[in-house]
């Protein structure tokens, strides 16, 4: 996938009109095998750049010591956390500026790393670390995130309560869409609209697993 976090999120018109061989114009960044419009993706650690990942090649990097730890293979796995507890003070003192976050550990960093959607990418926040502690400490399903591959994702915005254990792919799918779709300061209706429908797919491929 190159650079192409943003794709993630972007809908090919014309691939969907125009059928398989459309779609086949989508490669596996590793062999160069055509892709299925859902497919698997690796995360390099040292960019955190997202590659697109064939079957084949998927199967191939489903193992620990495969891409010489550089290249991890991002699971599917996603869960909702509806018991999560996190309350307005644990979410302040996450010095979490927005309502909409995804936070995850970096073994590049040596620790948890929080980022935020918004209309220019994804923005890292600093986040204070005692804080994350305590909010594992609350939450012990937070304890079984895959470093790198899998992140607390957020979203308290306008009454939403979502609240998920997602692969990173998730997140980034997300940046993407909503760098594509905001507009003005408070984002407009088309970007929140497109935001539910995003976590009520979630929802969907959830119960699909």
């Amino acid at each position: 996938m190159s650079s192409r976090l943003l794709q993630l999120a972007r809908p090919a018109p014309a691939a969907a009109a125009a059928g398989p061989l459309a779609a086949a114009e989508e490669l596996c960044d590793l062999c160069g095998e055509p892709l299925a419009a859902r497919h698997r993706h690796l995360v390099d650690l040292d960019s955190r750049r997202l590659l697109c990942a064939c079957r084949a090649c998927a199967i191939l990097f489903d193992r620990p010591a495969a891409g010489g730890g550089r290249l991890r293979l991002i699971p599917t796995r996603r869960r909702r956390l509806d018991d999560l507890r996190l309350d307005a003070t644990t979410w302040a003192r996450l010095r979490l500026p927005v309502e909409l976050a995804f936070l995850f550990h970096s073994s590049v960093a040596g620790r948890t790393v929080a980022f935020y959607p918004s209309p220019m990418g994804a923005t890292e926040s600093e986040l204070q670390l005692d804080a994350w502690d305590e909010l594992v400490a609350a939450n012990p399903a937070l304890a079984e995130l895959e470093p790198d591959v899998e992140a607390l994702l957020v979203c308290h915005a306008r009454g939403m309560r979502e609240q998920w254990l997602v692969p990173i792919d998730d997140c980034y799918a997300l940046v993407g869409l909503i760098r594509s779709r905001w507009r003005g300061f408070g984002g407009g209706e088309e970007a929140w609209q497109a935001i539910g429908r995003f976590f009520d797919d979630l929802a969907k491929r959830e119960e699909q697993r």
